[in-house]
Parts: structure tokens; C-alpha cells; sequence
């Protein structure tokens, strides 16, 4: 043999072995543990999120490796695609190669069984009967068949060989399972991204990640009506329309052209006693892009539109545009004059405070907002151990915590609207604020919330601004701007130290020496000394002192801050216009919550706190999008694949052979029986013919 021939041989003999590792029980299960490990990845760890949020999660490091490794979108990365095709490779190359060989086998009767094989099977019997040989093995064939057996009668040298068999579809079970996965992974890749990404790949589309009207979106950031599978969102305000569904990508979005448009003509939603949504449906009008036809319908959840192979389900809902109008009070410095100020969500609106110009982005309202409102625990605890700062400091965070958070025991109620607006200054740098449009009962007073947060990934802590006795913010604002006030602060020191001393002590140089204490006290806490102003600021004082007078000086600090506070509290009633407070339980209360507030409000970050007052509430339905092609594929696999366990579960396929040979004044018979899988029912069959054949 040449060279030629036997390099040729060698190559047929390495891509023999190759399809049959391929081919191989061994390799589908490995591919299938991958997939296994893979799904329990997506399962866990939340797919395309917003690139952010992993960075937050994991850190700069473990995002760009878990990005590398396609970790953010399982189901549509390279290798995960690459192993489903395999995985429909090495199932196919199984059906080819032993489909033919399981249809052979079923039709085949295994009539080259000698008589000396039967012998050595365990299920075997033998009789005698008075009759010639092919009578016998006629009477026998008839038997069999009565017992459901297809028989097929062979001339054999020296003998009858009558073979029988029943069940032989079992080999279609085999058959239809393995063909049922290759067809659930067809339709399975058919929904998926496979057909976006192909668009990617070969025909140039990239995801956009600027900002504009949709209209103007080129097209290489655009996907055709013909796109044959995909799933996309739109949102669409009342009375407002949309022909287009948004397809989120890692790094942009796809834009979804559709064969028709849809306008949002009324959104519905229903409410339970606790103020949770109970139903939201959508009244829309579906306008065909080609042919210009119209028609109403109604979206429900669960109730979906199905028009021209796309489905239209209600997913959510959101703001489409509510217009706000609101009171702007200013945070920083002696004035307390309001402003008014309005908004429209999704919009920015200029805000000048301070000298400093701001952009105030809306980015949410919400007219109701079910919260669990329990009685939270005294958060200001003080600790026994650490500095006062890291006391002030711990119990600070806690206090401008979740203000209805309580997992033990929940008490849920619609608190009413709030508004959400990122306030964004020159350099770009922006904080989110939360604001609640009506006051809250919070351990048996009534609070203004105020939520704040520097990250999209953080959670809202909360200013709590006690409501007065108008119901308002008014007299907080008041107490904020003459704390910041010299003037005031003078006053209220000077008033203190006369309430404080005996008649006969005013005028002294101890009446002097408590009115310098007492100013220089709210001057700390209003961090007009260049501290940070709070109980931080008081805290950072108090650490000046030795140790061991610390608890001592903090007792006579607050007591004189305490004091100082209400006389400044009279000082800015006095300068509304207002009578004085009277010194009763419920106003040394609003003052407690007060003083809080105003440690707080030093970390609260905005130079003005905006109320709402009132609003125009636009509705806008979310609605969900999808083609779905593989569907009837994926339904067709389902099909075959319980077909095909059925037929390998509940078919048995048994075999049968009865050598007839002559003696003389009659026949010798023996019977053998063989199947797959000796089960009991299997045993009880053989006991039967192995009474029934010999019978004469």
C-alpha cells in the first residue's frame, strides 16, 4: 500500500474516532453537566443588569473577569451558544448513527437462532404434542398472535423455527427522545439572542448609547420589522404613541422596529384596601403599519395582544410626564422665604440656589407608596464603648435610616405621592432625593421624609423634618434659618441665661459668662465655628476634654443645647409673627425631633428642600414585546419527548422463538422467551405461554 493510501486510511480512521467520541453517551453528558453549571450561574446572578451595578457588586477586578467570561448574559454569550451547538451536533450524529440500526433491529425477526442457542437461554420450555411439525407450529403462530404477537413461520433444516415479537416500538422511544432535544435546542435558539446577535456580527448593527428623540436613531442601531425572534420593551404615556420596542443590551440598546404602532389610549389600575396594585390593564388602539388598519383592544396581564406572531403583554407601569408643582425651602443659610417651583418627570428644570446653579433631573413619581410605617427602635442609643464621634456617628447612620423599615413586623399602609429627582450640580456630580408629599406617623409623631442617596445602588436614607401644628414645614424651616442666624443665636443665649439664673443673678458676670457659653453652644451645632456642624460637630468638641470628664461636660452641653434650642425656637416664632410656644409635652416632643432633624440635615446635601404640593398625574404602561418563532418548536420537541419516554417506559419489547422439530407419532416443540428488562409482568407473560402453547 503507498504512502498516499495509508495516510488516507489514518485520517479515516482519526475521523471515525472523532465522531464516534462526538457521538457518545459520555460527551452529551458533559456538555449537558456544563449547561447545567452554567444555568445555576444565570440562575444566580442577575442577567444584563445595568454595567454599574456589577461594578458596585463585585469591583473593578472581578467585573472585568466575570465580563470576560460572558458571566452578565449566560444565555447569549459565545460559549454558551458554542456548547448548544455542539450539544445538537453530538446528538444528531447519535440519531444517524443508530437510527438504522434500531430500524433494522425492529424489523428484523433474528431468524438465524439455532437450536442449541435456545437451549441456554433461562426462559425456556419444552413439550411434546400429537401432531405433525407444521400443524404445530401453525397452532403455535396462532397462539402467539392471540397473545399479541406479531409471528413470522421459517423452513429450517431438521426443523420449524417459528419467531415472534411484540413491542418493538420501544425503539422508538430512543429514537424520539434524542430527537426531541435536538429539537427543543432548535426552538430554544430560535427565541434567543442567537438571531440579534447574528444581526451584530455579520450585518453591522451596534447597540446605541446616546440620548434623543427614537425617530432620529440611525440605522445601524436599528433592527428591521422582519427581525424573526426578539424581546423588548416600550413604555407609552397616555395618549401617546409607539412603533418601536427598546432591546437592552451590556452596552447600549437595540432599537425594534414593529409592524404596527400601538397609542395608549386610557391606563387602568385597580388598588387593594393596603394600597397595593390589584390590576393594571391597558386601552389601546393597534394601527397596521402596512396596510393602515385599525383596531381597539384591551391588554391585561395575563391576557395578552397577539397580532401579526408578535405578543404584546402588560408588564408594568410608569410615569408618562406627570406635571409637579412644588415649594422650594432653602437648607442653607438665615433666610426662610419659600419659592415656588415646578417640574414635569423625565424633564430637567434650572434651579439657581446659593450663587450656584443646579439642574434638577424628575426622574419618578409615584402617587401612592404602601410602606411598613411600625415604630422603629430608639436608634440614638448611645454605645458604652468608643469615642463620642463614633457614637454620634454610628447611631447618626441609623437615624437617617429606611424610615418604615421593620422585617419582624410589618404594618403596611399607602403613605401617599412622593416625588424622586436627581439634583445635579456644574461639575456633573449628582444626588437622589426622595420626597413624600404628605407626613408620616413614625413612633406616635408625624414626620416629613426626605430620602436621600448618593448612588443608584445605595438605599434612600431619610431626613425626618417633624410636621407642625399647621401640618407644615414651616417652623422647622423657621428654627433652621435662625440657627444660622448670629442675631438670633445671640438672643436666644441672652434669653436663656435670664430664664436660667435667679433674679438677683442677672446682670452679673455669671449671667455673661452662661449667655457666652450658651451662644458658643448653638454656634457648635450650627457649625458656624468652621466644624461640621450636628452632633458630630458637638461630639468633635467634646473630645477636647480629658476622658474622664467627658460624660459629665456631654450631660451639661446637651442640657444647655437643649436650652438654647427652645429659646431660639421662641426667637423665630417671634419673627413670624407667631405667640410663643408653650412649654407642653407635645412642643418639647416636636423639639426632640427637631434638634435631630437639624443634626441631620447637615448631611443631607441639597441647598434647598423641594415639597410637592401638587401634581398632574400622567400615566404610562410598560408593555413587553415579544416574537417568539421557537415556540411551536420548542412545543413539538415537549411532544416527541414524552412520546419517546412513554415508549420507553411503558413499551416492552420481548422476544420469542419455538423450534418445532418431528418425532415420531407427533412434535417436538421448545420455546425460549428474551426480553430487555425482566420485570415481574415479564415473568408473569412467560408462566402464561408456557402454559397456553402446550395445551393440546
Amino acid at each position: 500500500m503507498s504512502t498516499t493510501g495509508i495516510e488516507l486510511k489514518t485520517r479515516r480512521r482519526g475521523l471515525a474516532e472523532a465522531v464516534e467520541l462526538v457521538s457518545s453517551m459520555r460527551f452529551a453528558i458533559s456538555l449537558l453537566t456544563v449547561i447545567a453549571i452554567a444555568s445555576a450561574i444565570g440562575t444566580v446572578l442577575k442577567q444584563n443588569e445595568p454595567m454599574p451595578n456589577y461594578v458596585n457588586q463585585f469591583g473593578p477586578f472581578w467585573f472585568e473577569v466575570f465580563g470576560k467570561l460572558g458571566l452578565y448574559s449566560v444565555y447569549a454569550s459565545w460559549w454558551f451558544l458554542l456548547i448548544l451547538v455542539t450539544l445538537i451536533v453530538s446528538t444528531g450524529l447519535c440519531v444517524v448513527r443508530n437510527t438504522p440500526k434500531m430500524l433494522r433491529d425492529m424489523r428484523s425477526w433474528r431468524e438465524q437462532v439455532r437450536e442449541e442457542s435456545l437451549r441456554n437461554f433461562h426462559h425456556k420450555v419444552e413439550w411434546e404434542a400429537p401432531l405433525p411439525r407444521a400443524e404445530l407450529a401453525a397452532q403455535t403462530a396462532t397462539r402467539l398472535g392471540h397473545a399479541g404477537y406479531a409471528t413470522k413461520i421459517v423452513e429450517k433444516d431438521g426443523g420449524i423455527l417459528v419467531a415472534a415479537k411484540k413491542g418493538a416500538g420501544n425503539k422508538f422511544g430512543y429514537i424520539f427522545a434524542h430527537s426531541a432535544i435536538i429539537v427543543i435546542l432548535l426552538g430554544g435558539m430560535l427565541d434567543s439572542e442567537l438571531p440579534v446577535r447574528f444581526q451584530q456580527w455579520f450585518l453591522g448593527k451596534t447597540p446605541f448609547t446616546g440620548g434623543g428623540v427614537i425617530a432620529q436613531i440611525p440605522d445601524q442601531h436599528r433592527l428591521s420589522a422582519a427581525n424573526p425572534s426578539f424581546r423588548g420593551n416600550t413604555a407609552i404615556a397616555e395618549g401617546q404613541t409607539s412603533h418601536t420596542a427598546i432591546l437592552t443590551q451590556p452596552n447600549g440598546v437595540l432599537v425594534q422596529d414593529l409592524p404596527f404602532s400601538i397609542e395608549l389610549k386610557k391606563f387602568i389600575i385597580e388598588f387593594y384596601s393596603t394600597g397595593m396594585p390589584k390590576l393594571f390593564a391597558s386601552e389601546v388602539v393597534v394601527r397596521d403599519l402596512e396596510n393602515g388598519n385599525t383596531f381597539p383592544a384591551s391588554i391585561k396581564v395575563n391576557q395578552p395582544l397577539i397580532y401579526k406572531g408578535i405578543a404584546v403583554y402588560q408588564s408594568s407601569f410608569d410615569d408618562g410626564g406627570s406635571k409637579l408643582k412644588l415649594t422650594g425651602h432653602p437648607m442653607a443659610g438665615s433666610s426662610a422665604d419659600t419659592f415656588a417651583f415646578a417640574g414635569e418627570v423625565g424633564a430637567s428644570t434650572e434651579l439657581k440656589a446659593g450663587g450656584e446653579t443646579y439642574a434638577v433631573e424628575w426622574s419618578g413619581f409615584r402617587p401612592f407608596n404602601v410602606e411598613n410605617v411600625n415604630a422603629a427602635n430608639d436608634v440614638r442609643a448611645v454605645k458604652q464603648a468608643g469615642s463620642l464621634e463614633e457614637q454620634f456617628a454610628a447611631t447618626l447612620g441609623k437615624a437617617s435610616g429606611s424610615a418604615a423599615k421593620n422585617a419582624n413586623n410589618k404594618d403596611l399602609k399607602n403613605v401617599g405621592p412622593s416625588v424622586q429627582y436627581k439634583l445635579r450640580d456644574k461639575t456633573g456630580q449628582a444626588r437622589e432625593f426622595l420626597n413624600y408629599m404628605q407626613p408620616v406617623t413614625l413612633e406616635g409623631s408625624q414626620v416629613y421624609l426626605a430620602g436621600v442617596r448618593s448612588s443608584p445602588a445605595d438605599q434612600f436614607s431619610f431626613l425626618r423634618i417633624p410636621a407642625d401644628e399647621q401640618y407644615g414645614v414651616g417652623q422647622w424651616m423657621r428654627l433652621r434659618a435662625a440657627l444660622n442666624d448670629p442675631a438670633a443665636r445671640l438672643e436666644a443665649a441672652r434669653r436663656y441665661a435670664q430664664r436660667a439664673l435667679a433674679p438677683e443673678q442677672r446682670g452679673t458676670a455669671l449671667a455673661t459668662q452662661l449667655q457666652e457659653s450658651s451662644a458658643r453652644t448653638l454656634e457648635i451645632f450650627s457649625g458656624q465655628d468652621g466644624g461640621r456642624g450636628g452632633f458630630v460637630a458637638v461630639a468633635q468638641f467634646l473630645e477636647k476634654i480629658p476622658q474622664a470628664e467627658q460624660e459629665k461636660a456631654a450631660n451639661i452641653f446637651m442640657k444647655m443645647l437643649n436650652g438654647t434650642l427652645w429659646e431660639l425656637w421662641q426667637v423665630a416664632r417671634a419673627q413670624a409673627g407667631l405667640a410663643a410656644a408653650e412649654p407642653t409635652e407635645a412642643n418639647g416632643r416636636f423639639l426632640q425631633l427637631a434638634t435631630n432633624a437639624l443634626s441631620d440635615s447637615f448631611l443631607y446635601g441639597s441647598p434647598v428642600y423641594l415639597q410637592l404640593d401638587e401634581f398632574t398625574e400622567i400615566k404610562a404602561s410598560v408593555l413587553q414585546l415579544t416574537r417568539s418563532p421557537g415556540k411551536k418548536v420548542v412545543y413539538l420537541g415537549c411532544l416527541l419527548l414524552v412520546a419517546g419516554v412513554f415508549a420507553m417506559f411503558y413499551i416492552r419489547e420481548r422476544r420469542m422463538w419455538v423450534w418445532v422439530t418431528g418425532r415420531e407419532g407427533g412434535a417436538h416443540a421448545m420455546m425460549a422467551m428474551s426480553t430487555q428488562r425482566k420485570t415481574l409482568d415479564f415473568e408473569r407473560e412467560f408462566d402464561e405461554l408456557k402454559a397456553k402453547l402446550p395445551q393440546a
